[in-house]
């Protein structure tokens, strides 16, 4: 359920970027989650919030991307999984060296077409090779459900047979919420060369998006079919055999080499190119936003950029850290990090694009608030298990954003409202109304 609903929520995500905030962003001019947060609330405090939040997103992000990278490392080189973390690290310190910060930005089609052809490409052998139709792979793989019924009685299927609406729903929007407010796919608009750009790029990424993560179930069932006609049927799921499902059905189904080669080329590119922009908008975040409102208010721009690459290190240091004896599958994590988003950054953008009431107190007290929901869970659910069931560590944007709005807004109303030149910012330059 887990593949289905992610492809389903990001696709949602990026319609709910593309119509309430992608073009407003891009007028605001401004180039990092931190930045827009200090100048739309006219905070330092609020901009420090922002930027620690930011970071605290790219280290639980990257920790599951660099599971998945030392993963396919351990594969193509056959190392140990340890080894395959720090060659990994080692791997995408060198292709942001080489590429640079517009070099990881820019070139998403080009990136998006790699992953495309990497990733839909296999999926048509698969499907070829079990007779299943393989033009459209993404509709082809029902038979493989039917087969799975029919030969196996397997009804994983059905839906809500092993969670509730409930359960559902809260992952269906934290990633819905979470991925609208992830900086590193925020960071998409502000660097976009103009407004046009910054809505096609995101067209583009909808559509490309669509055609991967619509083909992400398809890998799933087949892995499914292989695993029971290998007399798994009902095994239970090691977590590193998900993690690497995709490459387990690919090698499971026979293909040539080279096609499941291809396919493992195709899942470093998507990884890389998550990661380098993650690290790179959490070391921003610190240079930027942090060091010189804290540790050094005189800074130039040459010792901010320094403390970026700096920070890019230490960042990367610190997941490879973690990444060593991993938390949980890279599903799971990347999940909490979703949650984050969606509990903080993502109602400050919304409520700061489309309601000028909102002010810094406000703001304030909604992403301290997120922050607290997203893991009250782990920390006080053993206390009040009540809070494990509506605020699950991977799922708590479901009834967390919205709180977290609802206290914005409170705390907005009972304190200063904005400067006037915020509110004639929003109308003039946002919103193009002309007036306030």
């Amino acid at each position: 359920i887990t593949c289905r609903d992610w492809s389903s929520d990001v696709c949602s995500s990026d319609l709910l970027l593309l119509v309430l905030m992608a073009t407003q962003i891009r007028r605001f001019g401004k180039y990092t989650a931190p930045d827009f947060v200090g100048f739309r609330y006219e905070s330092d405090a609020a901009r420090t919030v922002a930027a620690l939040i930011s970071i605290l997103i790219s280290i639980i992000y990257c920790i599951a991307q660099f599971r998945g990278i030392a993963l396919l490392v351990s594969w193509l080189f056959g190392i140990e999984y340890k080894a395959a973390v720090i060659t990994g690290a080692a791997l995408v310190v060198t292709f942001v060296v080489v590429s640079g910060t517009l070099g990881v930005v820019r070139n998403q089609r080009l990136q998006y077409f790699v992953l495309i052809v990497a990733f839909i490409l296999p999926l048509m052998f698969l499907n070829k090779k079990q007779g299943y139709f393989w033009l459209l792979p993404q509709f082809g793989y029902g038979n493989a459900i039917t087969d799975l019924q029919t030969q196996f009685a397997f009804f994983w299927s059905e839906p809500f047979a092993t969670i509730s609406i409930f359960q559902w729903l809260a992952l269906c929007f934290t990633m819905m919420f979470g991925t609208a407010g992830l900086p590193h796919v925020l960071a998409r608009f502000y660097m976009a060369p103009s407004i046009r750009d910054a809505r096609w790029g995101l067209v583009w990424g909808l559509f490309f998006i669509s055609l991967i993560y619509w083909s992400a179930p398809a890998y799933g069932v087949l892995a499914r079919l292989f695993d029971a006609r290998a007399g798994h049927v009902f095994k239970p799921v090691d977590p590193m055999t998900a993690d690497m499902v995709t490459l387990t059905a690919a090698i499971q189904g026979g293909i040539p080499e080279w096609v499941v080669g291809l396919l493992a080329a195709g899942g470093m590119a998507a990884a890389f190119y998550a990661v380098s922009g993650l690290l790179q908008n959490g070391s921003s975040a610190f240079a930027y936003d942090i060091y010189p409102r804290i540790f050094r208010s005189r800074a130039s721009d040459s010792d901010k950029l320094v403390v970026a690459k700096g920070g890019f290190l230490v960042l990367a240091g610190i997941v490879l850290f973690f990444s060593i004896k991993p938390l949980g599958m890279i599903t799971e994590i990347t999940a909490v990090a979703f949650a984050l988003a969606g509990n903080t950054i993502f109602p400050a953008f919304l409520l700061g694009i489309w309601w000028g009431r909102t002010n810094a107190p406000g703001v304030l007290a909604g992403m301290t608030t997120g922050v607290l929901i997203t893991f009250i869970s782990p920390l006080a659910g053993e206390l009040l298990p009540v809070l494990n069931t509506l605020f699950p560590i991977t799922s708590s944007a479901f009834i967390g954003a919205p709180v977290v709005m609802v206290i914005m807004i409170a705390v907005s109303l009972f304190t200063r409202p904005p400067s006037s030149t915020i509110l004639d910012f929003l109308a003039v330059e946002v919103h193009k109304t002309g007036e306030k």
